[in-house]
């Protein structure tokens, strides 16, 4: 089957280096850096507890990412921790994760960067009070639409638009870090006296800030879910990853020392746009150079999150996972639309009811959740298959260490102050597995979704996706 699979699905290695690089570091610098910081200072109370943050954030996922490397290297298949955890786990915990990856955690994604790309673009016209939520809402769904169409349209241009997009964060981000040198060089230092006084030193404040800065972070494994397109994927994945990954922390950190340098702790709490306020104190009358830039950040690292989205879809239905129709593409323009359009409808579903921050806690807590299941995953493989060739390999200590953090994060917000919907969302987890055993596992209603399969694809111009993808 294997063999056969390969004549079939030519997938093409053309993702070298410096594409991988800016596949994953595009998609990390979102709109993380420029909304997150307020709230993790405020969870922990003090400047220099937040920097102690950021950077565990960037020491937890580079470590995280070497675990993935491995995984990478010995399961050289695309589809992120979906394949993983199918090849360590088996079906039902892998239906589950994309059950709940597909209608749930990456729409949340979608809807968490489009909401603050939103907030962004309209923070300019009204400089005196908040804007109003449904405009903030519309402006947000224009952006899924726009890029959905960008991504239907041709995979080609919107990998220009990643690139892109990458080169501008980075400038913005310098931009911030040279602002906040100059301010340091004046003398600006009292946000750095007595750093720690304050601090709030409990298991809910620091997970909840984790929570946050962990958010600026993500997109780290986003070039596990392409794999097959990767050049030399043994060498080249590790390398990018932490390439990548040391580049993002090393400018979060140098970010944050610049707010604190010209904001006290207390404006940087109040303000709902960090950069924006930065921008017009640093600035001033230029200041609405940041609220663009902040923009033109979350619409790359939105665009990435689409590209790398419409992978799980389009691997899990190949697996027979999901339906038929959401593993193909179009004819003309090889762009796997079906999963697209999937996910478009979905992240616009989400955007009603949702705001910002409880995006970010639910989407963290079902991330970190099959974090966790991946991790033991390559603990299994390490001690049950060590004959497996490994290029690339960690100590069996670092994936059982981040496995208890990863169940520290899961469990600390819940523990500590028990909410609902924390139920709700490990309900949903489950109701996967309730799913799958009738459809996938006993294979009811076969024929369910042949009809509406033959109109979508005679409508949507799609066929099975064999070659090319």
């Amino acid at each position: 089957m294997k063999d056969e699979k390969q004549q079939k699905l030519s997938l093409k290695r053309e993702v070298g280096l410096i594409g991988a690089v800016s596949l994953i570091a595009g998609t990390m610098i979102g709109s993380g850096i420029f909304m997150s910081p307020q709230t993790v200072i405020s969870s922990v109370g003090s400047s220099g507890a937040s920097l102690v943050v950021w950077a565990s954030c960037g020491l937890l996922v580079i470590l995280v990412s070497f675990c993935y490397a491995e995984l990478g290297t010995v399961i050289q298949e695309s589809g992120g921790e979906y394949i993983y955890i199918l090849r360590t786990s088996g079906p039902v915990m892998a239906f589950m994760l994309a059950f709940s990856s597909i209608l749930f955690v990456r729409p949340a994604g979608v809807a968490g960067i489009s909401l603050s790309f939103a907030q962004y673009v309209v923070a300019p016209f009204y400089p005196e009070c908040p804007p109003p939520v449904s405009v903030v809402k519309c402006v947000a769904a224009a952006a899924v639409l726009v890029l959905a169409t960008v991504n239907c349209m041709n995979v080609r241009f919107s990998m220009s638009v990643q690139v892109f997009f990458m080169v501008a964060k980075v400038v913005a981000l310098g931009v911030i870090v040279v602002g906040g040198a100059v301010m340091l060089a004046k003398g600006n230092t009292e946000s750095f006296q007595n750093s720690f006084e304050n601090s709030n030193v409990g298991i809910n404040p620091i997970g909840v800030a984790l929570y946050q800065g962990l958010w600026s972070y993500d997109g780290w494994n986003n070039l596990n879910y392409v794999t097959e397109e990767l050049k030399r994927p043994e060498v080249n994945l590790p390398r990018a990853l932490v390439i990548a990954i040391s580049l993002v922390t090393g400018l979060y950190l140098l970010v944050n020392v610049s707010y604190l340098t010209v904001m006290t702790p207390k404006e940087l709490m109040s303000s709902t746009a960090v950069a924006v306020t930065w921008g017009n104190k640093v600035l001033g009358s230029w200041g609405w150079i940041m609220s663009l830039a902040a923009a033109l950040s979350a619409f790359g690292s939105l665009n990435g999150t689409f590209f790398s989205g419409g992978r799980v879809c389009f691997v899990a239905a190949r697996e027979g996972h999901m339906p038929d129709i959401l593993s193909m593409a179009h004819v003309h323009r090889l762009t796997p639309s079906p999963a697209l359009i999937f996910t478009t409808v979905i992240s616009l579903v989400v955007l009603i009811p949702g705001d910002f921050q409880s995006i970010v806690n639910y989407f963290s807590f079902t991330a970190w959740f099959f974090y966790a299941v991946t991790l033991s995953g390559l603990i299994y493989l390490k001690i049950k298959k060590p004959e497996l060739p490994r290029p690339y390999s960690v100590p069996i200590v670092l994936p059982i260490l981040i496995l208890l953090v990863a169940i520290f994060l899961v469990l600390a917000p819940i523990i500590d102050q028990p909410q609902i919907e924390y139920l709700y969302v490990a309900l949903f987890i489950l109701s996967g597995a309730i799913v799958y055993v009738p459809f996938i596992h006993f294979k009811l209603c076969p024929g369910m979704f042949d009809k509406v399969t033959t109109f979508l694809q005679l409508f949507l111009e799609v066929v099975p996706a064999e070659k090319n993808l």
